[in-house]
């Protein structure tokens, strides 16, 4: 198993017949993903890389049942794609997406929360997720470094999100699924959520959770759980030297007066009973030693 998504997965691509949509598309049929519709205003009637393409979302659900939509879709146009997909009652929506202004996320995320059926909103600006053993990734992660198995990914970071797929295969550790939540200051999917997630997953026994300065995320993820998690959580921080008041990567990783710094969220995550690592490679060294289940 896995989580958000599986071998059921149908998912359509917003913005497929652009440069980017159509690269991301190709890897992700090749990784095993079962594209069933692309979206793309004015182009409908036609096919992309023998998928065929509609003008709505709404139009594309109807006709494929898709249950799942990848946003790359440019940042002043990609909160009505997210908004257009949630209301189609896709499951998932997954926005790549980088730049979206944040106030363009805030109307989208309190969108979702108005719908009736919720649908659970990656991102943006997030690499994804992929799930090797179900042979299904929406994003763009890149298909050869993770291998299956029972360690869950959660990560803000995209780029640490592959250095540790790749350390973890490196050292004999696969994944049930890895979710790249994103690094801006308004999301979707939370480190709560995906834990939570993770939780009720048999196919998980341990956790990693990447996580950066900036925000509170970290620590509402160590509140969690503190309260009684089943399974073994580590962590990693990055971003321990960046200056108060500079952004460092992510339009969300800056620290501002007292919240958002490393040292809170290593002290959060110390206390809840996750040990956090200095290095990626002691990370993949926790992780790949397969302790016993919290208790």
């Amino acid at each position: 198993m896995s989580i958000l998504v599986d071998r059921n997965t149908r998912l359509l691509v917003q913005g497929m017949t652009g440069r980017e949509g159509t690269f991301h598309t190709q890897q992700m049929q090749a990784f095993g993903t079962n594209v069933v519709a692309g979206v793309s205003p004015g182009k409908g009637g036609t096919t992309h890389l023998d998928v065929p393409i509609f003008n709505t979302v709404a139009d594309a659900v109807d006709a494929t049942e898709a249950n799942a939509a990848a946003v790359f879709v440019p940042p002043p146009f990609a909160a009505d794609a997210i908004m257009e997909a949630a209301a189609s009652g896709v499951g998932l929506v997954v926005a790549i997406t980088e730049g979206i202004p944040v106030l363009d996320m805030v109307r989208t995320t309190a969108f979702i929360h108005s719908q009736l059926q919720k649908p659970h909103l990656l991102g943006g600006n997030c690499p994804g997720l992929i799930a090797p053993a179900e042979k299904v990734k929406v994003g763009i992660i890149p298909n050869q470094i993770s291998k299956p198995g029972r360690i869950g990914v959660v990560s803000r970071s995209g780029t640490l999100t592959y250095e540790i797929l790749a350390g973890l295969a490196a050292a004999g550790g696969g994944v049930s699924t890895c979710v790249g939540i994103g690094g801006d200051p308004v999301l979707g999917l939370s480190f709560k959520d995906v834990l939570s997630l993770f939780a009720s997953d048999p196919e998980t026994e341990t956790v990693v959770m990447l996580g950066e300065i900036g925000g509170s995320d970290e620590e509402a993820a160590a509140e969690l759980i503190a309260r009684g998690y089943p399974k073994p959580v580590y962590g990693f921080i990055a971003g321990r030297n960046a200056p108060p008041g500079k952004r460092m990567g992510h339009a969300g990783a800056i620290i501002s007066g007292n919240t958002g710094t490393p040292a809170g969220k290593v002290a959060a995550l110390t206390a809840a009973g996750v040990p956090v690592a200095d290095t990626l490679e002691q990370l993949v060294d926790m992780a790949v030693a397969k302790p016993a289940a919290r208790a």
